[in-house]
């Protein structure tokens, strides 16, 4: 009989130590998520500056007719930087087209590129992009200092800078939008300005 009292104590004693060190493990959680912000687009600091007014250019499209970079009175335009042999480029395919249909009442998408114009006509056509103006440029990448890819920039209606960075994730997408939206130069920049909260 005292051997099972005995045991049931000591059960009881371990439940009691595990359900502490379980509190303390949510609250060193807690505190990493806090330390730990996610991360938005990564902004290079080559290229035109965030604010700063975006280089004019009128180039040819492989899709037909001429993409415009610059002022567009009432329309926003987001210039996609990629490659055809880039999978993480192909992989955001989907994520292009569908912030296009929800946002395309302001916003215009460009697909810019350079190389051989056979190998980026072939892309289009089995990645089926033949709704968007595609330009390649090898002084359009150099304008904005691309040197990695997928790399995205967002110009305002007048031709202004608003967001740009290196792109690998819808979130990474997503926080050019939200930067453009918070009238910040990126949501890195917004996270290293606010206050954090000591512990």
């Amino acid at each position: 009989m005292n051997l099972i009292i005995f045991a049931l104590a000591a059960l009881f004693v371990m439940v009691v130590v595990l359900t502490i060190g379980l509190l303390a493990l949510g609250r060193q959680v807690g505190i990493l998520f806090e330390r730990i912000s996610p991360m938005g687009a990564l902004v290079n600091d080559s290229g035109p500056e965030v604010g700063q007014q975006s280089p004019l250019f009128s180039l040819p499209s492989l899709t037909g007719g001429t993409a415009m970079l610059g002022p567009k009175p009432g329309r926003s335009t987001l210039v996609f930087f990629l490659s055809p042999t880039c999978p993480v480029c192909k992989k955001l395919l989907p994520v292009i087209d569908s912030v296009r249909k929800a946002e395309g009442h302001w916003l215009d998408v460009v697909l810019a590129s350079d190389g051989q114009k056979a190998q980026h006509e072939r892309f289009i056509e089995t990645a089926k992009l033949q709704s968007y103006p595609y330009v390649v440029s090898t002084e359009l990448g150099l304008a904005y200092r691309v040197a990695r890819l997928p790399y995205a920039v967002l110009l305002d209606q007048h031709g202004t800078v608003r967001a740009k960075g290196l792109i690998n994730s819808r979130e990474q997408f997503d926080s050019l939008f939200n930067a453009f939206d918070m009238k910040v130069g990126s949501i890195q920049s917004y996270l290293d300005e606010r206050p954090t909260l000591q512990h």
